[in-house]
């Protein structure tokens, strides 16, 4: 009888645990929904004002058609294949630009950021180019390159060098004095230095770098492909608007958004990766 009076309570105490769980669960998931909206709430207010007023007719929706239209010429477009080869040419031209400004642009940073000798001879002629926009050369590189591919991927490369060999010699210059110092004091070598100080110092700058080069790529690739081009994504929304297609045009618009997103996403995480002891990723 003791026993039962004893194992009763139990079974009530489980059951006031179960309440528990279910109220901390509760405040866990308001927790997460406060956080999603904090984040996220403007855009969804903004799709769904957008979605809201074309499908009421308070704007003309032959130029502004409801997201669901531009989702649904989005999904034909991806499942039909019509589109996946344009996202194909796209990241080729642009990833082949990237790739060589990285290969040119870090090494050359690290130079001119060590180096007062090599900075002092080509920083007039870095001045002079950064301050050309890559579009007003791009008449310049069709002259000399044609009107293919070499073209299209120059005047991408050219656009994100810059970004991305400044933000590097930033970041060089940027190590702390006193470990270049400490480091000289207990004898390191140069090589040393370079490796153990130097570098991991300028890598978050060269990140920076790195995430502007990505965002300028996709901008000068749109710009490229509009001219001269008959594939890619920047090819199908300059098409798309002449043919009025303005779903396809919106379509390709947002798939070229998720690209950079995708892009900047991607290196913020191989920062994070790479740079565990800084806090300054973001």
């Amino acid at each position: 009888m003791t026993l039962q009076h004893i194992e009763r309570p139990v079974g009530i105490s489980g059951h006031g645990g179960g309440n528990g769980f279910g109220t901390e669960a509760l405040r866990l998931a308001g927790r997460t929904s406060a956080r999603i909206l904090s984040r996220y709430g403007v855009l969804l207010g903004f799709l769904t004002l957008w979605q809201v007023a074309a499908s009421s007719g308070w704007v003309n929706t032959a130029v502004l058609p409801p997201i669901d239209t531009i989702v649904a010429a989005l999904w034909k477009g991806l499942a039909g294949g019509s589109l996946l080869g344009d996202i194909a040419i796209s990241l080729q031209r642009a990833g082949l630009a990237f790739a060589a400004a990285v290969v040119v642009a870090i090494p050359l940073g690290l130079v001119m950021g060590q180096v007062r000798a090599v900075e002092t001879a080509l920083d007039p002629i870095l001045q002079l180019f950064r301050q050309t926009s890559a579009l007003a050369l791009y008449p310049v590189f069709i002259l000399l390159l044609g009107l293919g591919e070499a073209s299209k991927v120059f005047v991408i490369f050219w656009a994100t060098l810059f970004p991305l060999l400044l933000n590097t010699i930033s970041g060089v210059k940027e190590v702390d004095p006193k470990l270049l110092e400490m480091a000289r004091v207990y004898g390191a070598r140069r090589l040393t230095i370079f490796r153990r100080v130097v570098l991991p110092g300028a890598v978050p700058s060269i990140f920076v770098g790195l995430r502007l080069g990505a965002t300028t790529a996709l901008l000068l690739l749109i710009a490229s492909e509009m001219i001269g081009a008959n594939k890619g994504i920047g090819f199908q929304v300059m098409n798309a608007q002449y043919n009025f297609q303005i779903p396809l045009m919106f379509a390709a618009i947002v798939i070229l958004a998720a690209l950079g997103l995708i892009a900047n996403q991607a290196l913020v995480s191989l920062q994070r990766r790479l740079c565990r002891w800084s806090n300054t990723v973001g």
